[in-house]
């Protein structure tokens, strides 16, 4: 089905996430007019098929739309159609959504990897704008990636370029959940980050109560808010966590740096609420790590503009064509 949608029209976007399916309307300009939200069921399949439909009627009912952009966590077709595995999300995988959901509303659809639709909210509207090439990392209990290159969002010959969150660091690392070892994601992702926390308070008793002082005092009440206010009162633990993040995120950037010479490298999810008590150290890390350097312009870092909505807004943009 054609997508050669008007540029007055409006579009919807879907965000699957692993906890919920966030949908939305979009305008041409990447406005949120409305919204509608499930939860995701544990035994996702059917069930959650069920869920996105119902948050797209529930938006239909009120808005006129042109097409429909699904960003889902996982493997997506290069034809934008299946999504071929979700890894955080149960009974997902070879799902041919595209062709489901088209035959339900007989609206164009578009189905791509959140990643690389936030990356394009980033590119179209927000922090991405006018860098060429451009890349982006999402930084929330795993990492992803995206590319846009000569205002093209680079995707690969079979859907998959752009995962950066896999580039192998460490020989017989940590076993991460694509199903390599040492990962990139595994030691710069939120989840390091809670790791690196936790092996400090593990070390530092009285150090370590004092960082969970900012939560509920339990060790069940860390979360990464928590982290980003004890860092921000100075705390040693949650300073020296963001820094060792921070550290291997710049290294990476800096071998990433040398493959793609981006302009300006931009950082989202949850890690960037810490501003730059996290991107200062990941600019150091990658000055400290970069091959030839002094030797040419090392790309600018930048924290995300959108937040949670980025996936949603960005897929409801892709779906124009």
């Amino acid at each position: 089905m054609s997508n050669q949608i008007p540029n007055s029209a409006l579009t919807i976007g879907i965000d699957i996430g692993g906890t919920k399916v966030l949908g939305g309307v979009v305008d041409s300009l990447g406005q949120i007019l409305s919204t509608a939200r499930r939860d995701t069921p544990k035994s996702g399949g059917d069930e959650l098929y069920l869920q996105i439909s119902e948050v797209i009627s529930e938006l239909l009912n009120n808005h006129k739309v042109a097409g429909i952009g699904v960003s889902c966590a996982g493997i997506i077709s290069s034809d934008r159609r299946t999504v071929i595995s979700a890894p955080n999300i149960s009974n997902w995988k070879a799902v041919s959504l595209g062709d489901r959901l088209e035959k339900e509303f007989s609206l164009p659809i578009v189905i791509e990897n959140d990643a690389n639709a936030a990356m394009w909210a980033e590119y179209k509207f927000g922090a991405a704008k006018d860098f060429n090439p451009v890349m982006f990392f999402i930084i929330g209990t795993g990492m992803g990636g995206g590319f846009v290159v000569d205002g093209k969002l680079y995707r690969g010959a079979f859907g998959i370029g752009a995962e950066f969150g896999h580039m192998k660091i460490q020989s017989g690392g940590i076993l991460c959940g694509c199903g390599a070892k040492g990962c990139i994601e595994q030691y710069a992702s939120g989840s390091a980050l809670m790791r690196y926390a936790k092996e400090g308070i593990a070390v530092d008793a009285n150090t370590g109560q004092d960082l969970l002082n900012f939560g509920d005092g339990t060790l069940n009440g860390l979360t990464g808010t928590v982290l980003t206010k004890a860092a921000q009162a100075n705390n040693k633990i949650a300073i020296s966590a963001f820094n060792t993040c921070a550290d291997w995120l710049g290294s990476a950037i800096a071998s990433y740096t040398l493959l793609l010479d981006p302009e300006a490298i931009i950082i989202g999810g949850g890690v960037v609420d810490a501003g730059e008590l996290f991107l200062r150290p990941v600019r150091e890390a990658m000055a400290k790590y970069m091959p030839f350097a002094d030797t040419h312009p090392s790309p600018k870092i930048i924290a995300a503009k959108f937040g949670n909505n980025a996936g949603l807004v960005g897929a409801a943009v892709l779906v124009r064509g």
